[in-house]
């Protein structure tokens, strides 16, 4: 029977419906040129935690890996859990996003999208989840503007960039010119940053066309399988401004940990942290090591924080089954432990509440521009900035 429905999905795989990635119900709340932030609908009285979560992704790839299926999603987990939940989508960077810098991104960007969330709750705090790059800017910008943070959870978060690696030693190799690169590309295509991660693992799709040859008879596999390739290839580019500082000063000059990084300014010390922090390294990840993500915890000024060392690799450990037992929970009790008092909510259910009606979908296979959405529970943010839709390529 097996073998039977092996040889029928194989034969079937090109005919075979794309996966419904990205389908937690959600409203875009705010927008600025290129970037826009996601709401999660979470019934107000299925919420049993006062503190909401913002998720900060890394920009190399889009967002929707934390919400990647029906019950492969960290989003939807914590939503069904009574977390109020947002992510920064940080979308597409065109040719006129060259100009870009790192402060429009990390102090600017991050900046207006965690205080519109700390702002919807009386403590004007909230968690941040930080994923790979996502988590390094995350911790950047706490170092340095702490205030609206209640904890931060990074996830494979390089903090120490000189770690031996091959990403490592490639931005350090004498023939790598970044000036180069950015001055003539402008923003850095997609095409370059992914064919440098599949070089750190060359056989690599050879393996996965092996396992999925093997694995062809079960649909849960192939659904999980196609959906985690359609976002490994969902790639977007990079503003060349913010790639030539983040190459420079992280990865060639290591100034993270030496004090020699600044933001807006400011020098980033990440001692001065004293938030909350879990660190997620994850044993088998060959983009960041354990070592690089874990350190964080030891400069830190924090008197809670914790280093969660699990299996796995730096994307099927945040997507598998086993996250589902094990990462999620903890990132959940980590949360919640760092909460206020409980509203008194019902208890925790495993499935994810309904939405309110109607509900706007956010998928990333939508081609048209959201629609403006008007939010009256949600403060807007004061200042400049404020208005949706903003043109210039400035963050």
């Amino acid at each position: 029977m097996e073998a039977f429905k092996r040889v029928r999905n194989l034969l079937g795989l090109v005919r075979r419906p794309k996966p419904p990635v990205g389908q937690t119900p959600s409203e875009v709340v705010y927008r600025e040129n290129k970037w826009s932030l996601i709401h999660y609908h979470a019934r107000l009285e299925g919420l049993a935690h006062k503190t909401p979560v913002l998720f900060v992704p890394s920009l190399i790839n889009k967002h929707y890996v934390l919400d990647l299926l029906p019950g492969k999603s960290f989003t939807e987990y914590l939503v069904a859990n009574g977390f109020d939940v947002f992510c920064i989508d940080w979308g597409t960077p065109t040719d006129e996003d060259r100009y870009v810098t790192f402060e429009d991104i990390v102090e600017r960007a991050l900046g207006r999208a965690l205080r519109f969330v700390a702002r919807t709750v009386p403590r004007r705090q909230a968690h941040l989840l930080g994923y790979c790059m996502g988590g390094t800017l995350a911790a950047i910008h706490g170092a340095v503007h702490p205030e609206y943070i209640a904890s931060l959870a990074t996830l494979a978060a390089p903090v120490r960039f000189h770690d031996g690696s091959t990403l490592s030693r490639w931005t350090n190799a004498s023939g790598f010119d970044v000036n180069a690169l950015v001055d003539g590309a402008g923003t850095i295509p997609w095409q370059l940053l992914q064919s440098a991660f599949h070089l750190l693992r060359p056989t690599l799709g050879l393996q996965k066309a092996v396992n999925v040859i093997d694995r062809a008879w079960n649909d849960e596999f192939l659904d999980g399988f196609l959906a985690l390739e359609a976002w490994g290839n969902d790639n977007v580019a990079l503003p060349g401004e913010f790639y030539r500082r983040y190459i420079q000063g992280l990865y060639q000059d290591d100034g993270l940990l030496a004090g020699r990084f600044a933001l807006g300014g400011h020098q980033v010390k990440l001692e001065n942290i004293r938030f909350p922090v879990m660190a997620v390294t994850f044993a088998n990840d060959n983009i960041v090591p354990a070592s690089s993500a874990a350190t964080l915890i030891n400069v830190i000024s924090s008197t809670s924080k914790r280093h969660l060392h699990l299996p796995g690799g730096h994307v099927g450990a945040v997507v598998s089954k086993h996250a589902a037992k094990s990462l999620w929970p903890q990132l959940a009790e980590f949360y919640a432990e760092h909460d206020e008092a409980s509203v008194g909510a019902p208890a925790v259910t495993a499935t994810p509440p309904p939405p309110p009606k109607p509900a706007i979908m956010v998928t990333p296979q939508a081609k048209a521009k959201p629609p403006r959405v008007a939010v009256s529970r949600l403060p807007k943010p004061k200042g400049k900035g404020r208005r949706s839709g903003r043109t210039s390529a400035r963050h």
